[in-house]
């Protein structure tokens, strides 16, 4: 990256005062814009705005999921298309790869990017603790605004300015981290039938369990590591 252009990124990320978050004029701008109407919308639906927040992405449909904490119960509030990403079903394993990744991940105000070259970007935390312990390899990865991907998950610039508005609102708020969980398809029996032949099946019976603990309470499973495989709960 020529030496100019650092220097102006360096110069336009900044961290918030009040909130220690990583921020930016760009970002600022399209809070202005999108929160006020982000707002009216959590509104309607019977949010309360800042309410901590949980993501879920599907592959096979193409879809990312924000979900909003009330009451105890987290409720959907709204899907966004995913735009691309690359690699098909079956999750990243090394650096190059072409994959997207699948799995159970952890978002951290440092993993905000106000100033990514696609415009927003959250870094979705790859590789987990998880896929450390297995030795994947790759960094960066990112759900980011356009609609180009190598391993990322790109939303396009509208849709990551509210994505990403969402999610510094609620760090604003006092939520420390936010689950962000990514599937490869809605994982009810009928789609593990369906794709009972992929070499990705062992995997996929791992995340599961995951899955299925919240469609059962509508809270964010807590995720650890038992062996070489997923643990819940």
């Amino acid at each position: 990256m020529p030496k100019l252009l650092c220097l102006l990124l360096v110069a336009s990320l900044l961290i918030s005062p009040k909130s220690n978050l990583p921020d930016s004029d760009r970002a600022k701008a399209v809070r202005l814009t999108v929160w006020p109407k982000l707002q009216d919308e959590l509104k309607a639906k019977g949010f309360k705005p800042n309410s901590p927040i949980y993501i879920r992405i599907f592959k096979e449909i193409s879809e990312l999921e924000v979900w909003v904490k009330a009451g105890k119960q987290y409720k959907l509030f709204k899907t966004y298309e995913v735009c691309t990403y690359s690699g098909g079903l079956g999750t990243k394993t090394q650096s190059g790869d072409g994959k997207s990744p699948e799995g159970f991940y952890i978002i951290e105000p440092k993993q905000l990017n106000p100033v990514s070259n696609y415009h927003l970007a959250i870094n979705v935390g790859y590789p987990n603790k998880l896929e450390q312990l297995k030795g994947y390899t790759g960094k960066e990865i990112m759900v980011h605004g356009n609609c180009a991907s190598i391993g990322c998950y790109a939303m396009t610039d509208p849709r990551i300015d509210e994505i990403f508005t969402l999610v510094y609102k609620a760090f604003e708020a006092g939520q420390q981290k936010i689950d962000l969980d990514i599937f490869p398809f809605r994982m009810d029996n009928e789609h593990m039938y369906k794709y009972s032949r992929y070499p990705s099946l062992a995997f996929w019976k791992t995340m599961k369990p995951g899955y299925d603990l919240f469609e059962k309470t509508h809270v964010p499973p807590v995720v650890g590591v038992k062996g070489r495989e997923y643990a819940f709960n």
